[in-house]
């Protein structure tokens, strides 16, 4: 074993650590993850606002300083990289180094810098990637992606796991502010004409817009402080489209700095955000979506997807999440694996209806079950919902986070013990959701009485509704297993869905 591996127990090993340079026009930024996976996790993320773009469109070069300044970025990425042991660096620019007559120059630099190929993606490609990058972690998506950089916005539309060819316009933050020389009347005009023609925004009515990008982050960090929202995560973040569209407009024709809870956002941004809302306000109004969703997933996470094999692309990547999570912190892996069979075979039998969705979020859920296994027992229900309900999984929303949190929480503290659950988490869960939770909780309750979390036992043993009883086979060896504990936990769960329990033996 090598020593990494010794001395840090809690990363996973399946290939060496991979960097990301993405060049913006805003931001320099170095995300180096833990591997290449369907559900990369990332190990170190840092970012400079340097700031490339803010002349491209006027003067046609990139600012000295801030060359200056993105070089002196890239020369710590690299030595992050060799600490780190990333061998493996990719490289990408944007819309500041294609359009700036001096890019090519300032890539040989940062290439000399980096020492590594610096790709300088055509909008086209930033468009394909940024799709990929949403269609990684978003299930089934379905509608329009717009990222918002500092020099240009890309647009296009995903379906599922296809994306249509995309575009890209000059409507950045920084591009926009430079064009107008700072005025947002004249910032407004260009927009709404720039806007107005686009194909891809007709074909975006009652569907979702995926906003992704730094500056549209910050004005949803905003809503969400200003709403009082309970779940401070940002990706999966969903706003419904006239809501988005009010806030737009609001943040758009006032001064930023008077809007409450304006501290939220960084400093640096602050200046972009009614370009931001701007561009936001007109798709909303042209494209007619039902909703908006924030992606903090882009084009890094688009390239990371793109060199993944299809079979590793077929993945879900919130069960993949979920089963990293499983093999990192449970007291046995196997034991999650066999936890999904036996709540499949519960389900089955228990007239209980289930949806696709509603199937592989109990699948995440047995997954996470056992994450909160060495908290204090007083605590393991509550540690096990925070880290849950603000891990970073993706290709799942907000409400299915509530779920996960709140089955492994009920698995826990039992169900009777509502009141020591955040009334905040609960805002996000519909009622069905809630006594899926519950339902789920109880059967899970059950099955680690049952197996005390060792691997083998609930294969051999088997729970379902049989002759309207909720039936719990212990055969032969597994017989001794049955006590006080495991009829107690048995009859809360017949309670639940309206069942006698029985438990045969033997």
């Amino acid at each position: 074993m090598s020593r990494a591996k010794i001395v840090s127990p809690g990363r996973l090993y399946n290939g060496p650590p991979l960097a990301v340079v993405d060049i913006g026009s805003n931001s320099v930024r170095l995300v180096v993850y833990e591997r290449l996976s369907r559900s990369p996790t990332a190990l170190f993320n840092e970012k400079a606002l340097c700031g490339l773009g803010r002349e491209v469109q006027t003067t046609g070069l990139l600012p000295a300083d801030a060359v200056e300044q993105a070089l002196a970025a890239i020369k710590r990425y690299r030595a992050l990289c060799a600490t780190m042991g990333a061998k493996h660096v990719l490289a990408i620019a944007t819309a500041a180094c294609r359009d700036a007559k001096n890019g090519r120059a300032f890539i040989k630099l940062a290439e000399r810098t980096i020492k590594t190929d610096i790709d300088v993606l055509s909008g086209a490609r930033e468009a394909e990637l940024t799709a990929l990058g949403v269609i990684s972690g978003v299930h089934q998506a379905d509608g329009v992606v717009g990222d918002l950089g500092g020099g240009s916005l890309e647009l296009v539309d995903v379906r599922g796991t296809r994306a249509r060819r995309g575009l890209t316009r000059p409507l950045g933050g920084l591009a926009l502010a430079d064009i107008s020389a700072k005025s947002l009347k004249k910032a407004e005009k260009f927009v709404k004409k720039t806007l107005g023609a686009l194909p891809v925004l007709r074909d975006c009515e009652d569907r979702t817009f995926y906003a992704v990008g730094g500056t549209w982050r910050a004005l949803a960090r905003l809503h969400m402080w200003q709403t009082g929202y309970p779940l401070h995560v940002m990706h999966g973040y969903a706003i419904p489209a006239d809501e988005a569209l009010e806030f737009a407009r609001l943040v758009h024709r006032v001064d930023v700095e008077t809007l409450s809870n304006i501290d939220v956002v960084n400093s640096a941004r602050r200046p972009l955000l009614a370009y931001a809302a701007l561009v936001l306000e007109y798709i909303l109004r042209i494209g007619k979506p039902d909703r908006v969703m924030f992606s903090a997933l882009g084009v890094r996470e688009g390239l990371l997807y793109s060199l993944l094999k299809q079979k590793d692309k077929e993945k879900d990547a919130l069960i993949e999440a979920a089963r990293d999570l499983n093999r990192l912190r449970s007291r046995s892996p196997r034991h999650g694996e066999e936890l999904i069979e036996w709540t499949d075979r519960f389900m089955a039998s228990s007239g209980l209806d289930e949806v696709g969705e509603e199937r592989r979020l109990r699948h995440a859920a047995c997954l996470l079950a056992d994450i909160g296994w060495r908290a204090h027992p007083d605590y393991r229900g509550e540690q096990s919902m925070n880290i849950i309900a603000h891990g970073g999984f993706t290709a799942i929303d907000h409400p299915g986070r509530a779920y996960l949190a709140l089955a492994v929480f009920y698995r826990h503290v039992g169900l009777i013990m509502d009141d020591e659950l955040s009334p905040r988490l609960r805002e996000l869960a519909s009622t069905r959701t809630i006594d899926r939770a519950r339902v789920l909780g109880a059967a899970m309750r059950l099955a680690y009485v049952v197996s005390a979390a060792m691997p083998g036992v609930l294969p051999k043993t088997k729970l379902a509704v049989e002759r309207h009883r909720l039936a719990l086979h212990l055969p032969g060896e597994y017989a001794a297993l049955n006590g006080e504990r495991v009829t107690a936990r048995l009859r809360s769960l017949a309670r639940l869905i309206g069942r006698e329990p029985v438990t045969l033996l033997g």
